[in-house]
């Protein structure tokens, strides 16, 4: 089973969502959308092995109809349209990940022209996505495609990993720099828990701040102790969480790892994982 996250750099242009989603037909188990972030996580599996990698073709051809970067405002990074696309391998063979996303990446410059930064298990260095993020057309040329980025479209970064979580720490404040403080204190890069990458950030719709985390090692650090230390880091101030959010699906393995108090307290049921939403036939 092969699994594929796109992130696409559009979160509040509801019709070109609803096309978009479209595009990528039964293949589609869920999707997220932030305003904020300006963002939308798609997530692509099915019973057929090459499922999702034709919807996310389908998914970047709608892209590349529909939006444009020129104007984009939002509080999440991004170096493109069709940002990130991440393939995983849900039976830990990784050698298929990575390549169907070179397959992928390949196709993206012969039928988009866009600029290809590959990551993780698909880049022969193994560079992270943080890195690339940080060095993208500065310090580093993509790998595959025009030297440039695409005019309405950017670049995009394909990669192949294990299977990771994604999820929001909401806080009890307006502050950014609480959030970025813990976000600084939380992440590994900055001496917090192995395998977590956080951000701070404001949602001015809801005028509220977020600590923003990508868990990707779950063996080491899971989502109950991810959460667990941002709860532990904002009551030393004197903030709480107030809401967890998913941003996308988890796995099965990783849901059976939190505490039936966790699970309660976060209002994380059955229905959230990848296999659940496969087993009852896509986004619905």
């Amino acid at each position: 089973m092969l699994e594929c996250v796109p992130n696409v750099s559009e979160g509040r242009d509801a019709a070109a969502l609803a096309a978009l989603s479209a595009a990528c037909g039964p293949s589609l188990l869920d999707v997220h959308t932030d305003p904020d972030h300006n963002r939308s996580v798609f997530t692509l599996a099915g019973p057929g092995f090459r499922d999702a990698e034709t919807a996310v073709a389908a998914l970047a051809r709608s892209v590349a109809t529909h939006l444009d970067l020129t104007h984009h405002e939002g509080v999440h990074p991004r170096i493109g349209m069709l940002d990130v696309v991440p393939f995983c391998a849900l039976d830990e063979d990784h050698d298929v990940a990575a390549s169907a996303a070179i397959g992928f990446a390949e196709w993206a410059v012969a039928e988009l022209a866009l600029p290809v930064f590959l990551y993780d298990d698909a880049d022969p260095l193994r560079r992270s996505l943080p890195e690339l993020r940080a060095e993208a057309f500065r310090k580093r040329a993509p790998d595959l495609g025009p030297p440039a980025p695409h005019p309405r479209l950017g670049a995009v970064a394909v990669g192949a990993r294990p299977p990771l979580v994604a999820l929001n720490c909401w806080l009890d404040t307006d502050d950014v720099t609480v959030a970025r403080r813990i976000a600084g204190k939380v992440r590994e890069r900055d001496g917090g828990l192995s395998g977590i990458r956080a951000l701070g950030l404001a949602l001015e719709t809801e005028d509220i701040v977020q600590v923003s985390m990508n868990l990707v090692d779950l063996p080491v650090t899971g989502v109950e102790a991810a959460v667990t230390e941002v709860r532990r880091l904002a009551a030393k101030d004197d903030w709480e969480v107030t809401r967890v959010e998913l941003v996308g699906l988890m796995p099965t393995a990783e849901l059976a790892g939190c505490t039936h108090e966790f699970r309660a307290w976060a209002h994380l049921g059955d229905e959230i994982t990848i296999e659940a939403r496969l087993a009852a036939g896509g986004a619905g």
